[in-house]
């Protein structure tokens, strides 16, 4: 048996379909995924995100710290609250994870930490904070509850304290702020607004029934991955992992290579690669039925060919597809693929043995509840 989030029982109550996921037994669904995915495109909907990692961080050195640590610049952070997403790389610039860390106060720094590397990230931080003087605590004692949707935040609202609402309503787009013995943060991983709340583990239970009286759906880990792929969000071990780097995973924009003097873990190996590199994260909608799925085959051949045939028969570089699905919400099938570098607008993609034509999109496919591409 896997670990368990303190919501572990709850969810076995209320009929979801239990797997393993990193080492963790999670609700892939409660009947419906498509019906879940819908409820947080369109209304609110609740995630048990328990299993992932919260790391404080606490020193006087610990701004000084983390902008070693982590290839974005938490420099960047001067209100207390205030997020920043970064990845944490290898010296080679492979990626070790993907992160989110809130600035609460000059000795005092948190990280979200995904929870199939929170082991290792710990070991990790831990080694490198010992020069810095920085104390690592993994919080083990808390749950997290990720509600999300264009009415997720009105339907929270009622749980809380006059204090803590107040509070909440006020919170802009990627801050997070503790009220008593919650944080709230107005964070997500669906390309929608609500909020992403720490709790005592021991209030779990309560709050999420609480949560379900409010009308807000429990949704699983499958509606979540389909959420996260339309707001173009990476997934780490697929879309990004140790084998590679911020540069081909479509996360340049989370290295700050200014100012030129930080020197942080990963930045020479960086520093030696071109910028716009060899290769290239990039999403793709199929254009014909199908499902497109990791590890199938992305075909870049001579876009003058009339046939699947003919490109077939012609020489062609290859690329991968790292993150694929079929989107609810645009009704078609849709993926990110790491490829070489290209002007191309469409591409192949492998399936079952048979090349299907698919285009080259720019992600993010859905967010807010709208299609941002044309299909």
């Amino acid at each position: 048996m896997g670990l368990k989030t303190a919501l572990y029982d709850t969810h076995v109550m209320q009929g979801a379909k239990i797997v393993d996921f990193g080492g963790w037994e999670m609700p892939l669904h409660y009947g419906s995924q498509i019906e879940e995915h819908h409820a947080v495109r369109r209304d609110a909907g609740m995630f048990d995100v328990s299993h992932m990692g919260v790391v404080d961080l606490t020193g006087d050195r610990v701004r000084e710290f983390l902008r070693t640590l982590l290839a974005n610049d938490v420099g960047r952070l001067k209100i207390p609250g205030k997020a920043l997403y970064s990845c944490m790389l290898l010296p080679s610039g492979g990626v070790l994870d993907d992160l989110i860390v809130y600035f609460l106060s000059e000795n005092l720094f948190r990280l979200v930490v995904n929870a199939g590397t929170r082991d290792k990230d710990l070991a990790w931080i831990t080694r490198h904070a010992q020069a810095f003087g920085v104390s690592v605590e993994l919080r083990e004692n808390l749950a997290m509850i990720a509600i999300q949707g264009p009415n997720a935040r009105q339907k929270t609202l009622p749980l809380l304290t006059p204090a803590q609402r107040v509070g909440a309503l006020e919170l802009p787009p990627f801050y997070g702020a503790a009220f008593d013995s919650w944080f709230i943060a107005r964070t997500g991983y669906t390309g929608e607004d609500g909020f992403e709340v720490l709790l005592p583990a021991a209030d779990a239970d309560k709050t999420w029934n609480a949560l379900r009286a409010q009308g807000i759906a429990p949704v699983g880990l499958g509606a979540r991955d389909t959420l996260r792929l339309e707001a173009g969000m990476n997934l780490y071990g697929n879309d990004m992992d140790e084998e590679h780097h911020p540069l081909e995973s479509g996360l340049a924009w989370t290295v700050a290579f200014e100012p030129g003097e930080r020197d942080f873990i990963g930045r020479q190996a960086l520093q030696n690669l071109p910028r716009d590199g060899s290769r290239e994260l990039v999403g793709l909608l199929l254009k014909e039925r199908g499902v497109l799925r990791s590890h199938q085959k992305v075909v870049m051949t001579d876009q003058s060919a009339q046939s699947s045939a003919e490109a077939a028969a012609l020489p062609s570089a290859t690329g991968e597809i790292t993150s694929g699905t079929f989107s609810p919400s645009l009704n078609r099938s849709i993926a990110f693929a790491r490829v070489p570098r290209t002007t191309a607008a469409s591409v192949q993609v492998e399936i079952r043995g048979k090349l299907h034509a698919a285009r080259i999109v720019k992600p993010p496919f859905v967010r807010h509840g709208k299609a941002l591409i044309s299909l």
